[in-house]
């Protein structure tokens, strides 16, 4: 199974500054020795996303003013990073990282970005740690290579997928899927192709059912190509802005579900990580390991 780290290309947060980044080389080390153990793991580097790819998504006013550090205070703050160079390239490099792992996902069944899931980016703006949407770059850019034609968005980080849901309201040839915090950040959710809103407090039980009904729609409904999956570690009940109740081991069933009903039917999946906000950065790791190491064995 290939994975697309982009860790290399860190943000550089300032002090104080609550994203747990760190995560990311954490993560790359944890599945590295799983590889040295025997794990089918493969580590490729992501290319850069190119304006050619970005473009087939976002505004390119935005894009120009998010390339040239020329946001607007207002813009910066609502992304909630600073401003950099770095978060350009980084931004870059985790969204090609999707659109790799998309294209490897139609040649070999499964593969992985180990970032991404920067589903609240709309067509012209950036929002909650999201700059590009790496999903919706990924969809079109798979579409324009003439790979597929229809795609299925499953989004199961604990946020609504606003922007993703913004970008393709009119285009049919997308289906969005998201499972998420019906009181929880965005403030305002666009409606997507198939919404599953959850109370707050809401453990393994019920999200699974909740999930179960929600999966086999969206595979019947889709009728996709191709599967992009977003794999949030923060519905976890210890995760400080999650709000739900998930547990280890809930969650590694959410994805068991999720890879079953669209491996099942013979669909290629690409997955990104989404986000995961726990205090504890081993518990963060967990999650997210555990699904690449699950993705890569069935």
């Amino acid at each position: 199974m290939r994975l697309f780290p982009s860790d290399r290309y860190p943000l550089p947060l300032p002090d104080g500054h609550r994203f747990p980044a760190a995560k990311y080389g954490f993560l790359r080390r944890r599945l590295e020795a799983h590889a040295g153990a025997g794990a089918p793991l493969v580590f490729v580097e992501p290319h850069a996303a190119t304006d050619d790819e970005l473009l087939r998504v976002h505004d390119r006013a935005y894009v120009g003013r998010v390339l040239s550090g020329t946001l607007s205070p207002a813009e910066v703050r609502r992304i909630g990073f600073p401003w950099s160079p770095a978060l350009v390239e980084r931004s870059l490099r985790s969204t090609g990282a999707a659109v790799d792992a998309a294209a490897a996902a139609v040649e070999d069944g499964v593969s992985a970005s180990l970032a991404g899931g920067t589903h609240h980016a709309g067509s012209d703006w950036g929002e909650g740690y999201c700059v590009f949407n790496d999903t919706a770059v990924a969809a079109r850019e798979l579409q324009a290579r003439g790979v597929v034609r229809r795609v299925l968005i499953l989004d199961c980080d604990v946020h609504q997928g606003n922007g993703t849901a913004q970008i393709f309201a009119a285009d049919s040839s997308v289906f969005t899927m998201s499972i998420h915090g019906a009181r929880n950040f965005p403030v305002r959710k666009h409606p997507g192709s198939l919404d599953v809103p959850l109370e707050d407090g809401v453990g393994d039980d019920d999200y699974l059912r909740a999930l179960g009904r929600a999966l086999d729609e969206s595979v019947t409904r889709a009728r996709a190509d191709l599967v992009l999956y977003i794999a949030g570690a923060d519905p976890y009940e210890g995760d400080r802005l999650g709000r739900l109740r998930l547990t280890k081991a809930g969650l590694l069933e959410r994805d068991r579900m999720v890879l079953e009903a669209t491996r099942g039917a013979g669909l290629p999946v690409a997955i990104v990580c989404g986000g995961g906000y726990c205090a504890d950065l081993e518990s963060i790791v967990d999650i997210h390991a555990a699904t690449m190491l699950l993705a890569a064995t069935l």
